[in-house]
């Protein structure tokens, strides 16, 4: 069980620096991204399950939730809805 902790503590980590540096798109939008803020908060709220399931040392479920949270913001980010970069073990964005 602490090798799944270990994970799910660098993906939290991961999706926090992620909100720490994201921006909703407003302008110059090739879709219409009406909905960009609700599936936003939505990732957010998994992120903060992650954390509260990591607290509970439900690991698995934890990953389960920073999972869905790391998929939304990667399509927000794929449709041009959200500005950020993954950041890599490195350091390096990605």
């Amino acid at each position: 069980m602490h090798e799944i902790n270990e994970r799910l503590k660098r993906y939290i980590h991961t999706v926090e620096k992620v909100f720490a540096e994201a921006s909703l798109a407003t302008e110059n939008l090739t879709i219409k991204c009406y909905d960009v803020k609700a599936v936003y908060d939505e990732a957010k709220r998994y992120y903060e399950d992650a954390k509260y399931f990591q607290e509970k040392k439900d690991y698995i479920t934890g990953l389960v939730a920073i999972a869905y949270s790391e998929g939304l913001l990667d399509a927000l980010r794929l449709l041009g809805c959200v500005k950020f970069s993954w950041p890599t073990r490195e350091g390096n964005k990605k």
